[in-house]
Order: C-alpha cells, then sequence, then structure tokens
C-alpha cells in the first residue's frame, strides 16, 4: 500500500460541503427499520445524557461525543468502500432535522450544507448517487414519492426515512430542544476517517478490518464466555456446535438475525430494570442489553443464576431453545397462517418490540403447544394495544412505547396460560380503550395512514371471514403487486362541489379525511376516481372492482347475499346503502365502525 491516513473526523467535518461516490458494485442501501430504530435511540439517548435545560447552545461544544466507527475512503473521488449504510442513514436523518426544522419556520445552513453542496450554481447531494437524486429531492423537499418502478435502493432509502418520521421521539427531543441536537449531532459524533489512496488499498483495509478478527460481535463474544465455563471437554464441544447452529440459522436472512434474538430474548426473560424518560439518566439492564450484551451477561452472572458448569450448560440449552421459538416467530411475522395470523398482523404495522413480548411469557420447560398458545394470547393483546392507541393519536413507536412495554414484558414474564390471560385482561382494561370516543375524531393524516389501512382491511377481512369468503387481508396490506390497495376518499378533494355543506377547506379537509369516509380500493381504481362525483363512484364500488366493505355502500350488496343479510342481522349492524355521501352519512359510517371496530377487538380475545 501506498499511504493510508487514519484521524478522526466529526460528522459536519466529513459531510459539510464534500462529496463522495459510491462505486456501483456497493450502491444498495439495505437498512431496515430495526436498524434505524436502534441508531435513532443510541444518539438520542446519548443527547438526553448530556443535555441541560435552559442551558445555552454554546454548552453542547462540552457535551459528550458519540463515536459511530470507522468510514474507509478510496482516492480523489472520497469513493466510500466501507461506512455508506451509515453515512446514507444519517443523512436520511439531517434531512428529517432539517425538514421539522422548517415545519417550525426555522433553519440551520450547516445542516443543509452537510446535506447538499453548491457549484457553479447548481446544487447537489453531498452522497452523489445518480439513481437516487429524485426519492432525495422529494424527501429533502418534504414531498411525496412514488416508489412503484424504483429499485431497491431508493425503495429502502424513501422507506427508512418515513420511519425515522415515525419513530424520532418528538417527546423527548422536543422542539426547543431541536437546534441544540443539531449542533450535538454535526459536532460531537465522531467517525474515524481511513483515507487510502486507491481504491484497491481501500478494499485491502476492508478486507484485514472485518476478516482477521479484529473485532468479535458480542454473540462471539458471549459465546466465549459461556463455554470458557464449561469444564468437560466434550459437553463444550457438543454446546459449541449447537450454539453455532441456531447462529447461522438465525442469520440465514439477516446478518444480524442472531444479536437481534439475543437482545430481545435477555430482555424477556432477564431484564429488570429500563432507562428513566429524562435527561441525565442512566442506561440500565434493557439499555446495555441493546450494546455489549456479552459485557451486561458476565456482569450480571449471579442475577442470571451462572454460577456452576450445569448453570452454564443449561443457560446454552435455554439459548438454543429460545431461538427456536424466535425463529418460528420471525417465520409467523413473515408468512400468514392462520394459527399465527394475530403475529402477522402485528408485523404488517412495523410493531418491532411483538418478539421481545411474545418471548416474555415462554418458560423453557412448555410444550410446543403451549407456546403457540401463549403466542397467540400475548399478539392478540399486541394487535388491541396498537389499536386502542393509535386511534388516540398515540404512538406505538420504539422510542415512545419501549418503557411501557418491558413493564408489560416483566408482567407476563413466565406466566402460566391461565395466568397470562387474566394478565392481558387487566393489562387491556387499564388501557381504557373506548371506539365510540376514538373512531369519530380519527382522521386521515401521515400519522394514522398505514394503520387505517390495517384497520379497514382487517374489518373487511373480518366480514369476509364471516360470510364463508376467504380473507383478502393480505393483499389489501401488499404493497409490493402491481396495482396495490389503496385508501380512497369517497369525497372528492373538490371542496367548490360541496360549498353547500361545508363552511371552509378545513371542515371540508376534516371531514372528508374522516375514517368514516375512506375505503381500500385497487390503485389503478383510485388513480381513474380521482376527480369523479359519487354517483359515478358508487358505480365503481358496486362492480365487484372493490370489496365487501367498499360495495357496502350500494344496493348490490344487500341483493342475493344472504351470507351478508345473515351476519348484519346476527350483529345488529347498521349497513345500508347511500345514494349521496355528506356529513350525516359520514357519521353513520362512524358508527357502523365502531360496532366493526368492537366485533375485531375486543377482551373476548383472550379466550381463545
Amino acid at each position: 500500500m501506498k499511504k493510508i491516513d487514519g484521524s478522526p473526523k466529526s460528522l459536519k467535518q466529513l459531510l459539510q460541503n464534500t462529496k463522495y461516490s459510491i462505486h456501483y458494485y456497493q450502491r444498495e442501501y439495505m437498512w431496515q427499520r430495526k436498524h434505524i430504530e436502534e441508531l435513532i435511540d443510541d444518539l438520542t439517548s446519548e443527547f438526553l445524557d448530556y443535555y441541560v435545560p435552559g442551558g445555552d447552545r454554546r454548552d453542547v461544544q462540552d457535551y459528550g461525543a458519540y463515536f459511530m466507527g470507522s468510514i474507509v475512503l478510496a482516492g480523489r473521488e472520497n469513493a466510500i468502500i466501507d461506512g455508506q449504510q451509515r453515512f446514507s442513514s444519517l443523512t436520511l436523518l439531517l434531512m428529517y432535522l432539517n425538514n421539522r426544522l422548517h415545519a417550525l419556520g426555522q433553519s440551520n445552513s450547516l445542516i443543509e450544507q452537510m446535506i447538499y453542496s453548491e457549484a457553479y450554481g447548481t446544487k447537489s447531494f453531498n452522497i452523489n448517487v445518480e439513481e437516487r437524486a429524485d426519492c432525495m429531492n422529494a424527501i429533502f423537499n418534504d414531498t411525496s414519492f412514488d416508489t412503484t418502478n424504483a429499485g431497491e435502493s431508493v425503495r429502502n432509502l424513501y422507506d427508512r426515512y418515513n420511519d425515522i418520521i415515525d419513530i424520532f421521539p418528538n417527546d423527548d427531543i422536543t422542539d426547543d430542544m431541536l437546534l441544540y441536537f443539531c449542533d450535538w449531532l454535526a459536532e460531537r459524533v465522531f467517525f474515524i476517517e481511513i483515507v487510502a489512496t486507491t481504491e484497491q488499498d481501500a478494499h485491502k483495509i476492508f478486507v484485514t478490518m472485518n476478516d482477521r478478527g479484529l473485532s468479535l460481535t458480542s454473540t462471539e463474544m458471549l459465546k466465549g464466555y459461556l463455554l470458557s465455563e464449561i469444564k468437560d471437554d466434550s459437553k463444550r464441544e457438543k454446546l459449541n456446535n449447537l450454539w453455532k447452529d441456531k447462529v447461522l440459522l438465525l442469520k440465514k436472512e439477516d446478518d444480524k438475525g442472531d444479536e437481534t434474538f439475543i437482545k430481545a430474548w435477555l430482555r424477556a426473560q432477564y431484564a429488570e430494570t429500563i432507562r428513566e424518560t429524562k435527561a441525565g439518566a442512566v442506561n440500565q439492564d434493557f439499555d446495555l442489553i441493546g450494546g455489549s450484551f456479552h459485557k451486561w451477561v458476565r456482569d450480571e452472572r449471579d442475577k442470571l443464576g451462572l454460577v456452576s458448569t450445569d448453570d452454564f450448560e443449561n443457560f446454552i440449552m435455554r439459548f438454543s431453545k429460545f431461538a427456536d421459538v424466535y425463529m418460528k416467530i420471525r417465520e409467523a411475522e413473515n408468512t400468514f397462517a392462520e394459527e399465527t395470523k394475530y403475529v402477522y398482523y402485528n408485523a404488517q404495522v412495523n410493531f418491532t418490540l411483538q418478539p421481545q413480548l411474545l418471548l416474555a411469557s415462554i418458560c423453557y420447560e412448555d410444550s410446543w403447544s403451549v407456546i403457540t398458545e401463549k403466542m397467540n394470547l400475548v399478539a392478540r393483546f399486541i394487535d388491541l394495544l396498537i389499536t386502542a392507541r393509535v386511534t388516540n393519536y398515540r404512538s406505538v413507536e420504539y422510542s415512545t412505547i419501549k418503557n411501557y412495554v418491558f413493564n408489560v414484558t416483566k408482567n407476563i414474564r413466565r406466566c402460566s396460560v391461565d395466568e397470562l390471560k387474566k394478565r392481558l385482561k387487566l393489562q387491556y382494561e387499564n388501557l381504557s380503550y373506548n371506539p365510540a370516543t376514538a373512531l369519530p375524531e380519527l382522521r386521515l393524516n401521515s400519522f394514522t395512514k398505514k394503520y387505517i389501512k390495517n384497520i379497514l382491511a382487517r374489518i373487511t377481512g373480518y366480514i369476509e371471514e364471516q360470510t364463508g369468503v376467504a380473507s383478502n387481508y393480505c393483499n389489501y396490506m401488499n404493497t409490493q403487486t402491481k396495482n396495490p390497495f389503496e385508501i380512497e376518499h369517497i369525497i372528492t378533494d373538490h371542496y367548490e362541489w360541496f360549498t353547500d355543506e361545508y363552511a371552509d377547506q378545513e371542515e371540508f379537509k376534516r371531514w372528508r379525511n374522516s375514517i368514516g369516509a375512506l375505503l381500500l380500493l385497487h390503485k389503478s381504481i383510485n388513480a381513474s376516481l380521482n376527480d369523479s362525483k359519487y354517483e359515478y363512484k358508487l358505480s365503481k364500488y358496486c362492480s365487484n372492482e372493490g370489496n365487501i366493505y367498499t360495495e357496502s355502500l350500494g344496493d348490490s350488496a344487500y341483493q342475493n347475499n344472504p351470507k351478508f343479510k345473515k351476519f348484519i342481522s346476527d350483529n345488529n349492524l347498521n349497513f345500508k346503502p347511500y345514494s349521496r355521501f355528506g356529513k350525516a352519512e359520514i357519521t353513520e359510517r362512524v358508527q357502523l365502525l365502531v360496532q366493526l371496530v368492537e366485533l375485531v377487538w375486543n377482551e373476548g380475545m383472550f379466550e381463545g
């Protein structure tokens, strides 16, 4: 190698008015929601450790630093050989902060200079990848972007930006703290920048760092610690092989799957404490497990009952059993199956704390039939929890709800089935959820969109099941098809057509976005009805191009459909056709939804 330079650089020093390229063979941006959650949680928690209310922004220079690892660069083009996932993700975070500041009527020129730079009157993004440009422009300008025909990296970028909107802890880092957080992120978050003269040398550095054992993972260090305490050579070899086999399976679909599982397992079964949600609070069990969990196990060996060699053997056997349970959970999250459908439902709205809660009630001695029963009970509670919170505009994102979920985790830990039912029912009662008061206020916006779609899909699928038709829920939620289902506004966005009924644009918007004025339709049909009046839309709703909930707006749904009519009669439901659709009809439709929500989500779910 000709020359290697390595030095610590702040995010500001790395990104401000500096261009980077990503070569064609490394352009895929692959981070998923869980990676963004961990990044946001780590950064915001670290910032809150140092933030002092009422201080001056100049005080941020004395805040503690956060180390993001190394970035390996090559040549004059600043080609990123290692680190583009973190760099791209941090750029998305900067864009979110920039957009949030603009919404508050504020700005931070430094943040903008870290996102893009200008030369000869032309602006371009500092991480310069041509196929990302349209998506990045949409994000930067806070406008929508259609990912239908986009490549995987672009879809991931857009999805992860929307994840940041969901995940960022606005209740902890409030508007008045935002500029402080921006300063800290720019000035006190550091990388080690490693620069090689040639791209070939940079790749050699990358391979050396990753292939020569310079840094073992927490999983490897945990295995080493546990095996070192087992005296019998033959047992140690057998358990080592068992551990390796499970880790290979855990990493089959996700190269960090082993670490994700171990964190969920330790938190579910062993953690006793969690950091308080206030500035200056100290990391506790839950938070420490999220970092170097191998060190936490070693430090807390007494709490975990790790005393004799038999205890360490048993711990590895537990690891193996719970790894199998976790893989069953992951399968249930990704593939619809009737016996685990609630696990699947919760995964469709990205409830990432689900594995932790599902693992909590499991006992090592449980049979697979008992494990499945417990999983279903807890998944049903999660389903109720999500619906109860989001219909009251309360977030279920990781940073907002992790403390509550952790308390539930401890409450249901290693319960019998009967005790689990009692405790979950009590947890549900403590939510004090009343659809009759929540749903009339529920409207479509950027926060509620995916949850309203899920509610409409669940209700429609439920009606289908109750009327002898296979539920089409999976298709309603699938966004990867050529013609996915989308939320349809029954009322066309033309206020001038409805001035006799709505006092102003704001009132019109509120009623139009009411959940009672929304349906699910195929994207192609939805687009074709954009500027149509209700009478024409109704003909399309009733022409078998929608679904039973959509069709119920017209007379045809109630003709020659005895099973649907029996379903209505048996449950005393307020279904009826409408020749027009205004405030009165929306109000009635909301009341119908209240009835349907009470059928789909209720405490009786814990009896099943």
